[in-house]
């Protein structure tokens, strides 16, 4: 595999460029990243002792996805909770990321800026 060279020098990119690029970087290499949203689902269980047949149903959250037109679901224990939040939330804040870098590259674009 060889090297590609960069497009962009880093000489010529603006100081909030070097910016949000390095911080896309320590967020891709960094922590961890998952796209999706948290749904909470409640449900009966159907025991008939169990706390849900008097109103207390039993609650789940999912990590919900759309991939290729289909929603995937996967169930999250309690455990995992906050360590998922976290990894939407550094999606998320990836994704604005580039979408800044991207609006950098239009105005180069449309200024007829190298």
């Amino acid at each position: 595999m060889s090297k590609r060279t960069p497009d962009v020098s880093k000489g010529s990119m603006s100081s909030q460029e070097r910016s949000l690029r390095s911080q896309l970087a320590q967020l891709v290499s960094s922590k961890g990243l998952i796209r999706g949203t948290i749904s909470t689902r409640e449900r009966v269980c159907g025991k008939q002792s169990c706390k849900c047949t008097r109103g207390e149903k039993h609650v789940g959250l999912y990590l919900v996805v759309s991939r290729e037109g289909k929603v995937r679901q996967l169930f999250i224990p309690q455990a995992y909770e906050q360590k998922v939040r976290r990894w939407i939330e550094e999606y998320r804040r990836a994704e604005e990321l580039l979408d800044q870098i991207a609006d950098t590259y239009w105005s180069k674009l449309q200024n007829r800026e190298e």
